[in-house]
C-alpha cells in the first residue's frame, strides 16, 4: 500500500533541521556553562527582563556553590566568646555590647568549645538564683574549612542551626560562620542596629596572613591599616579603587594587584563589589633596593 501525501510530508518534520534553523540554534543556544549563563542574565538584564536586585540574587546563587566555609568565615581571634570559667556578671556587659543573639561558650582556651548560648537564655540568671550555665548550652556544630556554602546553607535550613565553628585540619578552631553570613553571599548586606557600630570589622585578618576587607571601607582608613598611599581623590572606598583599576563593575573572582598589594573580589553583584580578599605580596630585593636608592637620592 502506498504512502500518501500527508503520511510523506508527517514524516518530512522528523529530517533533520534545515541550515536556517541549526544557524539560529547556534545563534541562541542554551549556556553550555556557568560563565555563558551569567552572559545571558547581564544581557536580560541590559533587556530589562530582570531588575538589578534579581539579577544580583541569582548570581549570588550561583556564587554560593563556588565558596567555602574559611571564605566567609570569622576568623577566631575576632570572635566574641565567653569563658564558662568566668563569673557570668563578668561577661554580662560584653554580651549587651555586641548585640550578637549567640556566643560560643570556652572552657579555657578558644579551641575547647563546650557549647553555645543563647543571649535570651541569660534572662533565667536574674530570675533563677539556681541558674545552672552548662544546663543552658546548646549543642556546638562544627564544620570543616573545606564545606561548600550550598550544602551548609541546606543543613543550617534542615536542622534549624544558625552558627557553625569551623575547624582546621588539626582540629583547632578556625572561625565561626552563621547563617546570615551565607544569605548575605546572596541577598547582600543584612544590615541591623548595630551595624553601624562595627567599623573595626571593614578589616579581618586570617591565620594566612590575608585579610578581608568590605568594598565600603574607606580608603583612608585601608592607608592606614596597610601602609598603603592610595589617593583618595577620584574614590572614596577600597571598592572604587578596584573599580577603577579593573575600569568596569567588579565580577565575582576578578583579581588585580596595586601598589604590591593583590585584591580578590570574594563578593559582588550587578553594580558593585562588596567583600575583597587582601595579600600583601612580597618585595623583591630589586625593589627594597631600588626604594632604599630613591630614598638617599638628594631633593
Amino acid at each position: 500500500m502506498s504512502e500518501s501525501p500527508r503520511g510523506r510530508i508527517a514524516s518530512a518534520s522528523t529530517h533533520p533541521k534545515t541550515l536556517l534553523e541549526r544557524l539560529s540554534a547556534f545563534i541562541f543556544r542554551e549556556p553550555e556553562n556557568r560563565e555563558e549563563l551569567l552572559e545571558v542574565l547581564s544581557d536580560a538584564h541590559d533587556r530589562q527582563l530582570l531588575d538589578a536586585d534579581a539579577l544580583s540574587m541569582i548570581e549570588g546563587v550561583l556564587q554560593v556553590s563556588e565558596l567555602r566555609a574559611r571564605d566567609l568565615m570569622v576568623p577566631s581571634a575576632q570572635m566574641h566568646v565567653l569563658d564558662i570559667a568566668q563569673p557570668i556578671a563578668e561577661w554580662i556587659p560584653q554580651v549587651m555590647e555586641s548585640g550578637h543573639s549567640r556566643f560560643p561558650v570556652i572552657e579555657g582556651n578558644r579551641d575547647e568549645v563546650i557549647g553555645i548560648l543563647l543571649a535570651k537564655d541569660l534572662l533565667r540568671f536574674y530570675a533563677h538564683p539556681d541558674f545552672d550555665l552548662r544546663k543552658m548550652l546548646r549543642p556546638a556544630v562544627f564544620i570543616p574549612e573545606s564545606k561548600p556554602l550550598n550544602v551548609l546553607l541546606r543543613e543550617f535550613r534542615a536542622n534549624r542551626n544558625h552558627l557553625a565553628l569551623v575547624i582546621d585540619e588539626y582540629g583547632g578552631v578556625a572561625g565561626l560562620i552563621t547563617i546570615e553570613d551565607v544569605l548575605e553571599q546572596i541577598v547582600g548586606d543584612i544590615e541591623d542596629e548595630y551595624d553601624e557600630n562595627e567599623n573595626a570589622d571593614n578589616i579581618v585578618a586570617d591565620k594566612d596572613g590575608r585579610f578581608r576587607v568590605k568594598a565600603l571601607t574607606e580608603i583612608a582608613a585601608f592607608n592606614e591599616a596597610f601602609g598603603t598611599h592610595f589617593p583618595d581623590d577620584r574614590y572614596d572606598t577600597v571598592g572604587g579603587l578596584v573599580t577603577e583599576g579593573l575600569g568596569r563593575v567588579p565580577h565575582r573572582g576578578d583579581v588585580i594587584e596595586l601598589d604590591g598589594v593583590r585584591f580578590e573580589v570574594l563578593r559582588a553583584d550587578a553594580r558593585q563589589a562588596h567583600l575583597l580578599l587582601v595579600t600583601r605580596l612580597a618585595r623583591t630585593l630589586v625593589e627594597e633596593f631600588e626604594e632604599l636608592e630613591a630614598g638617599r637620592a638628594p631633593g
